[in-house]
């Protein structure tokens, strides 16, 4: 008589990613198997799992790092299931606070993947993750505008230099710029310091605006539907509009609004103990980048939109930036409900003339961000 196996033979592999090395465990649904440091390749692991556990349904896990999802994608063609997680959520003992090693990391990984106490993040398509990157790569060089910026009102203040009061602004117009050219130094060394800077300024000015450009006019071309849903909601420009779709891809994913507030990092810091609650502000667990346009753009909408007005006015006396966070979660609420309608937003309100009451509509706001 033949007997025939009833479950298919499973594999746990937890991994911990270096540049150069990577430590990997295995774990079978018996036993543990053993610990490899392999080459940082794909190809390297494939092989092996391929030689000893040929017909296993293979799990596979590894923290979230500066390697990204080239690997779980290389993987996840392969069949094989795939959890990236983050380092924060992995459950750990606290001897492990004291010895912490690539090995020991591995091994807790492969032990909690097989007792099914992780939970994955989103894995990106590779599309998705070079359109986060290039968002990502627009917002360092606003950082190094601002540095640019600051270097040269450092040298005018280092040397005495007053800056008119009409061009103290964050803000730098042409004329101020003009000034800056115009400036009589009492040595030549000082005008060509200054004419240095003003390149650096030029060259990172200009790749700022085209970084921009480029990044809206992708995603007018390739994501055009869900682009225009998003930028008719009062305080969301064409920029925020490809920022949100760059950094989150498809909102469609999220089953709820509360979902997506809390993957944006729109929700509070709760204390309860003892019945006793603290609310300790927002939450740190956040995409940092996008909550500060959101913010921002929440500052927009506010001056735009009358809903949001009296929103506000209905919580006159609390602070005024706790008030935006939760105009800024109402903006989140928007986004949501629009893309997955399918339909543009229209903002209207109410005027009461005598017993009529008339519905307004809004027309589109010039001033978005």
């Amino acid at each position: 008589m033949t007997i025939h196996p009833t479950a298919i033979p499973k594999l746990y592999i937890g991994m911990d990613i270096h540049k150069k090395s990577w430590s990997v465990h295995l774990r079978t649904d018996i036993s543990d198997h053993k610990t490899l440091t392999i080459p940082s390749s794909c190809d390297v692991l494939f092989e092996y799992v391929q030689t000893h556990f040929k017909g296993h349904e293979v799990s596979l896990t590894y923290e979230a790092g500066c390697c990204g999802f080239s690997a779980s994608r290389y993987f996840l063609n392969l069949g094989w299931n795939v959890l990236v997680v983050n380092p924060a959520d992995v459950p750990r003992k606290d001897k492990q606070t004291y010895q912490k090693t690539d090995k020991i990391d591995c091994k807790n990984l492969a032990k909690q993947l097989h007792s099914g106490q992780l939970k994955g993040i989103f894995i990106p398509d590779e599309a998705q993750d070079l359109l986060k990157s290039l968002l990502r790569q627009r917002a360092e060089t606003a950082k190094q505008l601002r540095a640019i910026k600051s270097n040269i009102k450092a040298l005018l203040l280092y040397h005495g230099m007053e800056v008119p009061k009409e061009f103290d602004s964050p803000n730098w117009s042409k004329a101020f710029i003009q000034w800056l050219m115009n400036i009589k130094w009492t040595h030549q060394t000082g005008k060509i310091c200054l004419d240095s800077k003003l390149r650096m300024f030029n060259l990172i000015h200009e790749e700022y605006l085209q970084l921009a450009n480029e990044l809206r006019a992708y995603c007018r071309k390739h994501h055009k539907n869900d682009y225009y849903l998003l930028k008719s909601i009062p305080g969301i420009g064409g920029y925020l509009a490809s920022a949100i779709i760059a950094e989150i891809g498809d909102l469609r994913r999220f089953s709820s609004e509360a979902q997506f507030a809390s993957y944006v990092g729109i929700v509070p810091t709760i204390r309860n103990s003892g019945g006793t609650e603290k609310i300790q502000g927002v939450t740190p667990r956040c995409k940092g980048l996008l909550r500060s346009y959101i913010i921002e753009s929440a500052w927009v909408a506010f001056r735009l939109d009358p809903e949001m007005q009296t929103y506000y006015r209905k919580h006159i006396g609390r602070n005024p930036k706790s008030i935006i966070v939760k105009i800024a979660r109402k903006l989140l609420n928007r986004m949501l409900a629009v893309i997955k309608s399918g339909v543009p937003y229209q903002c209207s309100y109410s005027l009461n003339n005598g017993k009529e009451t008339k519905k307004v509509l809004r027309q589109k706001p010039h001033k978005t961000i």
